[in-house]
């Protein structure tokens, strides 16, 4: 403890440690408590290997949600429980101080291992809503069913938990129409083709240099609106469909496109078949090849075991079936 403390003065440093797995609007409160509590503050993130969410991760998403403490990665193979080794508190307590030399003055958890921890530092034990009135929520709770307890999520997390959907298929389709009408249903956002934006905008028509261009930018756009996704976000494209058109266009790909096609996830694809009316547009040419697209497209999900639906039929039935595949996707029937 500081000598300031010793004498009576407020306390100076304090500590959290814990997995955060994941960190939830729980642990923004005890992380804001804290920070208000102390003016310097310690935070541990803790990982094993073994653990569902990379501690890497865990150690940023906390970064963001805790700017100005000190947040601190701890990947020592520790134990979890007392009743898993005869020295448990010695060997946490010998992590602690290797991050915390000088000792916290407070020690703030949820937990009931929070008297022994600050016992053992010789610590004051500040408790902060250990029965989890004020934020009702987990980290197991989370883990189970992300998408039920996502008003808990921090903006940081999201991302990892939402469900991505693809409006896929050749020009001229009703992608961006039913991408829109989609996205107002499920009350979410939607990322539009970064591609015609970008070549709207852009002097000379498109070229091979574009493509890297157009691949990153879509990626970026996706990303940046997954933060604030309710749930679902649906996508206009995707860097696989940039793949293809380089592909048909050039005859090759620059290999960072390739790399990020094939390592992007979407949890769904709503392929859009060509039975519907062709409607002419500047920046689209192959009328004449819908039905070879949508079938080259359909072999590009097939051959990679990408989940899709196809959908056909009027508009109204291709946003039915798209609703109904996606409420599979959440869970719900809600169509």
């Amino acid at each position: 403890m500081s000598d300031a403390y010793h004498d009576g003065g407020p306390p100076q440093t304090g500590l959290i440690l814990g997995k955060f797995l994941p960190p939830h609007c729980g642990h923004q409160y005890l992380f804001d408590f804290a920070r208000a509590y102390v003016p310097h503050l310690t935070v541990l993130v803790c990982s094993l290997q073994r653990e569902p969410i990379a501690g890497e991760l865990r150690h940023r998403w906390v970064r963001e949600m805790c700017p100005d403490a000190a947040v601190l990665h701890v990947t020592d193979e520790n134990p979890s429980e007392p009743h898993e080794h005869p020295d448990f508190w010695d060997v946490w307590i010998a992590t602690v101080r290797q991050c915390l030399p000088g000792g916290p003055d407070v020690v703030f958890t949820s937990e009931a291992y929070g008297d022994e921890l600050a016992r053992r530092l010789g610590a004051q034990h500040v408790v902060v809503d250990r029965a989890r009135e004020l934020v009702p929520v987990s980290g197991t709770q989370i883990r189970d069913q992300p998408l039920a307890y996502w008003r808990y999520l921090p903006p940081c997390v999201r991302p990892h938990f939402v469900k991505r959907v693809c409006l896929f298929g050749p020009e001229s389709t009703g992608k961006t129409t039913l991408c829109r009408r989609l996205a107002e249903h499920y009350d979410t956002v939607w990322v539009s083709e970064y591609a015609r934006g970008y070549l709207d905008h852009k002097a000379s028509p498109c070229e091979m240099t574009d493509v890297a261009y157009i691949a990153r930018g879509q990626a970026a756009a996706e990303d940046a609106l997954a933060r604030q996704a309710n749930r679902v976000l649906f996508c206009d494209t995707d860097v696989l469909t940039t793949m293809l058109y380089s592909d048909l266009y050039y005859g090759s790909c620059p290999d960072r496109v390739r790399q990020a096609a094939e390592q992007r996830h979407y949890d769904l694809y709503l392929l859009n078949d060509v039975d519907v009316p062709w409607v002419a547009d500047p920046q689209r040419d192959m009328p004449h090849r819908r039905e070879e697209l949508r079938d080259r497209w359909l072999q590009a999900l097939a051959a990679r075991g990408r989940p899709h639906t196809l959908v056909r039929g009027s508009w109204e039935e291709r946003f039915t079936i798209a609703c109904e595949a996606v409420g599979r996707l959440l869970g719900t029937d809600r169509v």
